[in-house]
């Protein structure tokens, strides 16, 4: 998924914020779901889409499906913005 979808993805403020409850570890989808005042089925929804994007991992255990932070996709993207802080950089120069 490119970044345009990556960052479609993060603008969703129930999103960043399940981002940000991982950052601290894996939790089941019952775990972040206990986090809000949603449905289970709309932070599964959030989760898919996350998911999809590469923001999350899923592993499976018994009758579990746990969810942690993928790092490397953040990083692709900061690093795709710290482009344009160099430019600006280099501008005032």
């Amino acid at each position: 998924m490119g970044i345009s979808q990556t960052l479609k993805v993060i603008a969703d403020p129930v999103r960043r914020e399940i981002l940000e409850i991982l950052k601290k570890g894996r939790l089941s989808a019952g775990e972040i779901a206990e986090k809000f005042d949603l449905t289970q089925a709309t932070v599964s929804y959030h989760l898919t889409q996350l998911k999809k994007a590469g923001l999350i991992f899923e592993s499976k255990e018994k009758n579990f499906i746990y969810y942690a932070l993928n790092a490397s996709v953040l990083e692709e993207t900061l690093i795709w913005f710290s482009q344009f802080l160099k430019e600006e950089k280099d501008e005032k120069a």
